[in-house]
């Protein structure tokens, strides 16, 4: 199930969000060798102090996380401001309390081959992005903000997301790195679910369609 973890539930979801920062520790500094702060198996950044919503994908029992993204409102710091300010000239437009940033995404390959052999890696990046937008609409966001390398709007794009580049900058890596900005709404999540080919709501359903266990 697809589940937005607010602070006062980190206790409740501890096991989960240890299984987060493992996960993202392998993903963005074992293997794409970015410059990202690393305490033993974690990662862990001042952002996650900040209190931000961890939306996540995991098994019934809470016990097995299959991906997860962060979600941070953009009325306070950020990292399209603090370091990835030259991906869009005017960062301050995109503050607003319907405004959110979306960070750290990543799935664990493991875990989703294990369990659900069939749904692909960027299909299962599409699913996140779907939970994001559901979860969006019953939360007031209308727009989700995201930086992102060029290679990446292949999946967005396949996913059925509505985004637009608002600029890029070199400098931070092998490849550029993008912001876009993603609607948020009724005619998004449609859109998405048609792609993707789920047949009804997936965040907070206690069993997921059932396309996807198939």
């Amino acid at each position: 199930m697809f589940t937005a973890i607010e602070p006062h539930q980190y206790d409740k979801w501890s096991g989960i969000l240890d299984q987060i920062y493992r996960l993202r520790k392998k993903t963005f500094h074992d293997a794409l060798k970015w410059d990202v702060p690393v305490d033993g198996d974690h990662e862990r950044d001042a952002y996650d102090d900040l209190g931000p919503v961890y939306l996540t994908w995991h098994n019934p029992e809470g016990t097995k996380l299959y991906g997860t993204m962060r979600l941070m409102p953009t009325t306070g710091p950020t990292l399209l401001y603090d370091v990835f300010s030259n991906t869009f000239p005017d960062a301050a437009a995109l503050s607003a309390p319907g405004i959110w940033e979306a960070t750290r995404t990543c799935v664990h390959p493991g875990n989703l081959k294990e369990d659900f052999p069939h749904v692909p890696t960027w299909k299962a990046f599409g699913l996140i992005m779907l939970a994001s937008a559901e979860c969006g609409l019953r939360s007031g966001i209308h727009t989700i903000v995201s930086n992102y390398e060029p290679p990446l709007k292949r999946v967005y794009d396949r996913a059925g997301a509505i985004g637009e580049e608002l600029g890029r900058s070199d400098g931070y890596g092998r490849y550029p790195v993008c912001c876009g900005a993603f609607e948020v709404s009724e005619r998004v999540v449609h859109q998405m679910r048609e792609k993707l080919g789920v047949r009804g709501p997936v965040f907070n359903t206690p069993e997921i369609p059932q396309i996807l266990a198939a």
